[in-house]
């Protein structure tokens, strides 16, 4: 059995195992304690018909393997959703940071399809000290997109670059962090 860390984030490409580790982590916590429960804050947005059928597979999935934990849905004010489910007895899992930056430098206001311009470096600033002051347990789920070829396009190399800065602090903030490759976790600090 893992021990549970006080902070993850668990990284990877997609399908390379990230979302059902964090459940993992999820089930084996409440496994410990009748006491113990688990919160999931989904980033994701149904925007379009693909989406909304992902975002129900996993919702549907989810309820399959891990019977008892709650969602939160946030797509943008996550440190403030943390802040208000974490608990001592509470594991958190964040299920994504990338759709979350993903909301933050490229939202568009459905009623008036014009972009919001949120401050995404002030919320990851406030996400970092929400890893620090949380009393429970945390689990981040995030992509790691870095690994191929310079895209083209300035608006995706600024979205790689962000999601590479994000990436590494959320990386310093946590205690523990696990790559994922084909279902196979691989610790990358705080191992145990």
């Amino acid at each position: 059995m893992l021990e549970i860390a006080r902070s993850e984030l668990i990284l990877g490409g997609q399908r390379s195992g990230k979302s059902r580790r964090a459940e993992m982590l999820a089930r084996q916590w409440m496994a410990q304690s009748p006491d113990h429960r688990a919160v999931l804050i989904a980033t994701g947005q149904p925007w379009d018909e693909e989406m909304r059928e992902r975002i129900l597979r996993h919702q549907q999935d989810r309820a399959e393997r891990v019977p008892g934990m709650t969602t939160v849905e946030e797509p943008l004010h996550l440190a403030q959703a943390i802040r208000q489910v974490s608990a001592p007895q509470t594991l958190v899992v964040v299920d994504c940071l990338t759709l979350w930056l993903t909301n933050l430098l490229m939202p568009v206001d459905a009623t008036s399809n014009q972009p919001l311009a949120p401050d995404s470096r002030a919320q990851a600033a406030m996400l970092l000290i929400a890893i620090e002051a949380a009393p429970g347990p945390l689990v981040f789920v995030g992509n790691e997109i870095g690994l191929g070829v310079i895209p083209m396009g300035r608006e995706t190399r600024d979205f790689v670059d962000a999601l590479g800065r994000l990436n590494q602090e959320v990386a310093q903030a946590c205690a523990r962090v696990t790559f994922m490759a084909a279902g196979l976790p691989l610790t990358l600090k705080g191992g145990a």
